[in-house]
């Protein structure tokens, strides 16, 4: 089974960046597509940003011009840098491989790793 470990969250202050990794332990990393999802507080798990298996982008709207998504196939690791954060960007953010279905994305599998918690305060 593949296993997905996220890492780079913590507390930073509006406005502020922040990077986050996710490294696989799939062995075709780079033919997958990759994504990252969010949990606020009390909420479902939302995608927020998707990167195809050639890195192309696809950002939801709660991403668009403030995140970046990447990848480093050699490393099996997907970023995400997230620019001028914003106290609702708070939550455990998980990354999942994806694929797409009718317009849309779905993970491909329902086992999802720990997560790594974002939290925007001052």
């Amino acid at each position: 089974q593949v296993q997905l470990v996220e890492s780079g969250g913590g507390l930073v202050q509006p406005g502020e960046s922040r990077e986050l990794s996710c490294t696989s332990s799939g062995r075709v990393f780079d033919i997958i597509t990759m994504a990252w999802y969010r949990q606020a507080p009390g909420k479902q798990r939302e995608l927020v940003a998707v990167i195809s298996s050639s890195g192309v982008p696809d950002y939801r709207d709660s991403a668009k011009g403030r995140f970046t998504i990447s990848r480093d196939n050699a490393k099996r690791t997907v970023y995400l840098t997230m620019n001028s954060l914003k106290p609702e960007d708070t939550a455990v953010y998980y990354c999942q491989s994806v694929t797409r279905y009718s317009g849309d994305y779905s993970p491909n599998s329902d086992s999802w790793g720990q997560g790594t918690r974002v939290t925007v305060s001052s």
